[in-house]
């Protein structure tokens, strides 16, 4: 089953939550929305769903016109961040209440929910009530309910948002391999683009109910066509500096030079917006292009196995992403080195004009 939006746009007592969208989602595809709070993640994937109807613009499922049909009469299932099960019905009852509603066969309802419950590790847990179960657990039979029944479509709202690391990272993996097999339609949204990574397939970034780009997900993180695009797909968000070329150089402010490298002679003299991603500056040099920056620390923000260090000095603020544990006090002066060929670059509009190599691009 395809399924594509012609010029969708939904409009609530004046207020714009999805704005002019153009989509389509092929068969067995696996499908990331990614947007900040309020976006309008959750709209489309209403609309997607039957839930709502858009104010104009068409919905498409194998080329016929379903913007009006009610979610009843559309063949679609919903996983929620919440763990949505019944609490009185066990396991197993909870993962064939779909089937029982669609008057399957008790020896087909046994077969699915079987298959279903293996797919998905929770076979020795059937027998057991949803409030006997761990948040993962609760998780899996959600999902097993929406996948149980074969839908056209599953749509997941941040199912994994309430689940620990640990079993985000699995349900993460093993969602990969559910739909490598299955010719659903999946759509994922999410809030975190390091997610958005792990997961794959294609991802469309949502910003105030508009597409922003769409594209298959690792060509959308190393090409972002706009400023907002790189911002939204990089967690923390991508450091932007004001720079011109002239000549043979780069300058920042007036004040800090540095030699075009081999990817940034071919552009032409101008004013432009260089980008750089927080976890490609270093605390020591890598490459001979590496832009020395003296910088005092503001804030050394630990997180687990890993560092976001806020820096600044008169003409930057930057964040760095760095492995490991860096414990700084505030205003310690350092070092930072930029590697010049991991810029993006863009325009006065903010349009991407050069990214970088993807060859020098995949350690990011």
């Amino acid at each position: 089953m395809s399924l594509t939006l012609e010029h969708v746009t939904r409009v609530v007592d004046q207020q714009v939550y999805i704005d002019d969208a153009c989509l389509s989602f092929e068969p067995g595809s696996f499908n990331v929305l990614l947007g900040r709070t309020l976006a309008g993640k959750t709209s489309l994937m209403r609309l997607l769903a039957g839930l709502d109807k858009p104010t104009s613009g068409r919905i498409l499922m194998n080329g016929a016109d379903v913007t009006g049909v009610p979610v009843r009469r559309r063949n679609v299932s919903m996983v929620y961040q919440q763990f949505i099960n019944y609490p009185t019905l066990t396991v197993y009852e909870n993962i064939a209440s779909p089937l029982r509603q669609a008057g399957v066969s008790k020896a087909e309802i046994e077969r699915k929910v079987m298959e279903t419950a293996q797919m998905l590790h929770i076979e020795a847990l059937l027998q057991r009530h949803p409030l006997e179960l761990s948040g993962g657990q609760q998780q899996r039979t959600a999902m097993a309910r929406a996948l149980v029944k074969d839908a056209d479509l599953v749509l997941f709202d941040e199912p994994l948002v309430n689940l620990d690391y640990k079993l985000r990272e699995e349900l993460r993996q093993e969602m990969r391999e559910l739909f490598k097999t299955r010719h659903t339609i999946a759509i994922y949204a999410t809030t975190e683009p390091n997610e958005a990574l792990a997961l794959g397939g294609t991802t469309t970034i949502l910003h105030e109910g508009r597409v922003i780009q769409s594209g298959k997900t690792a060509e959308v993180y190393h090409r972002p066509q706009q400023v907002l695009a790189a911002e939204l797909f990089s967690e923390p968000a991508i450091n932007l500096m004001d720079g011109c070329i002239s000549g043979t150089e780069v300058s920042f402010e007036d004040a800090v030079h540095f030699p075009l490298n081999q990817d940034l002679r071919v552009l032409g003299e101008g004013t432009y917006r260089f980008g750089v991603r927080p976890s490609h500056i270093g605390l020591v040099p890598s490459n001979d292009d590496d832009l020395e920056l003296a910088v005092t620390v503001e804030l050394a923000e630990i997180s687990g196995s890993e560092t976001f260090l806020h820096v600044r000095n008169e003409h930057f603020v930057l964040v760095l992403h760095l492995p490991g544990v860096h414990e700084y006090d505030v205003d310690t002066p350092i070092l930072i080195y930029i590697p010049t060929h991991k810029l993006f670059v863009f325009d006065a509009q903010g349009r991407l004009v050069q990214a970088p190599s993807r060859r020098l691009a995949r350690s990011a």
